[in-house]
């Protein structure tokens, strides 16, 4: 069972609690334990449409952006086992099963150098001797490191992946030959596993997003959730994992611009000029600039919203949806950008204290350039979108 589409537990009293929290978690470098405690019991984790997590997920990214972010790697892997479901594959179905149980899924996919992100894998997925059988099917052990292990203190469910380099038994399932690269889910009492205590970074430090090393960590193969070839794949949990990450992604980065953009017409208003002897919210500069932030924000909400709807509606982009989820992370996360320096320019000297609101979403804001996709896979997604692929 899921939540109705359009409901929300995130109450005014909730999102204000949440807020008051953040500064202590950020200046601390303290996991969100409490925060999320709260969201678990108001039912946040549930599995909801893509429409309804986004359009909460810009909102808890208002209030606080790192909660956010680490609740976003669970509400990604819902997405994912919704967007399957939808289109008839049941494969995931008990990742919505055990989210609505209480279960909390984490990602392991980033990997030190690996800027091909999902296409290939630097950690090994080997065959477990003797749990394998002839249609290449079982348990796997991965050994690898991953890195930004979002929810690190607290998941109970990891999707990791890695790449196998044959297949065991001779043959793949599918009857192709090479590579392949393993998807699945460990739980956290497998052994196998351990995560660094290394996060220490400019923002996002409530996300607690460590270091895990698998060494030998085996995923049974009733966990193995997708086996596929090394490099881009059409396959539907591809396009889902895509769909999800990439709108919810942009999403939190777009509640950061909120926040920003709500601070800074707050501070123009409270601010005096002793030049004119009127509010700042008079200066034809400052209100050009927050005219600008504005500008560029109010067009986040339909690019956004209007990807979810299709996603949700089954809609079919075709070729057209990878350009489309990409830009659509780009735009947001560039856009925030700018509309956090444009409310740091119009809040004076006093947004430059490393305690303030203003300051925390500068160093917060600034973690989107790291997310995949990034900027220049963005422009080689949409160019061989418009040319083709390059030539060899």
């Amino acid at each position: 069972m899921t939540r109705d589409a359009e409901t929300s537990v995130l109450t005014d009293e909730l999102l204000q609690r949440i807020r008051s929290r953040a500064a202590g978690y950020d200046r601390d470098n303290a996991f969100f334990a409490e925060d999320l405690d709260e969201l678990r019991e108001a039912g946040y984790l549930r599995p909801r449409s893509l429409l309804a997590t986004i359009r909460d997920q810009r909102r808890l990214g208002a209030h606080a952006p790192a909660t956010a972010l680490a609740i976003n790697m669970h509400l990604v892997w819902t997405g994912v086992a919704r967007i399957l479901a939808a289109r008839g594959d049941r494969s995931l179905d008990w990742v919505l099963a055990e989210a609505e149980a209480g279960e909390l899924f984490a990602f392991a996919i980033s990997e030190p150098g690996n800027d091909l992100v999902l296409w290939d894998s630097a950690t090994r997925a080997e065959p477990v001797v003797g749990s394998v059988t002839s249609a290449g099917e079982g348990g796997w052990a991965f050994t690898g490191t991953k890195v930004f292990t979002s929810l690190a203190p607290a998941w109970t469910r990891l999707g990791v992946f890695g790449r196998a380099e044959e297949a065991p038994g001779g043959d793949w399932p599918d009857g192709g030959t090479g590579p392949r690269l393993v998807h699945g889910f460990l739980t956290r009492d497998t052994p196998g596993w351990r995560h660094l205590d290394d996060w220490d970074t400019l923002g996002m430090r409530a996300t607690q997003s460590r270091t895990t090393v698998l060494e030998g960590a085996v995923v049974p193969p009733e966990r193995v959730s997708r086996i596929l070839p090394v490099g881009p794949n059409p396959d539907p949990f591809v396009f889902a994992v895509f769909a999800s990450f990439l709108l919810s992604i942009g999403s939190v980065y777009a509640g950061i611009a909120d926040r920003a953009l709500e601070l800074g017409v707050e501070a123009v208003q409270r601010r005096t000029s002793r030049r004119t002897g009127l509010a700042l919210s008079q200066d034809p500069d400052l209100r050009w600039r927050l005219a600008d932030a504005a500008l560029a924000l109010d067009a986040l909400r339909p690019d956004l919203e209007t990807l979810a709807a299709d996603v949700d509606g089954l809609v079919d982009h075709g070729a057209q949806w990878f350009r489309r989820l990409t830009g659509a992370k780009h735009r947001a996360t560039e856009t925030a950008r700018v509309v956090v320096d444009h409310a740091l320019r119009v809040a004076g000297g006093s947004g430059y204290a490393a305690g303030g609101e203003l300051a925390r979403l500068q160093r917060d804001v600034l973690a989107g350039i790291y997310h995949p996709s990034d900027p220049e896979s963005v422009r080689q997604t949409v160019a061989a979108n418009l040319l083709g692929p390059l030539e060899p």
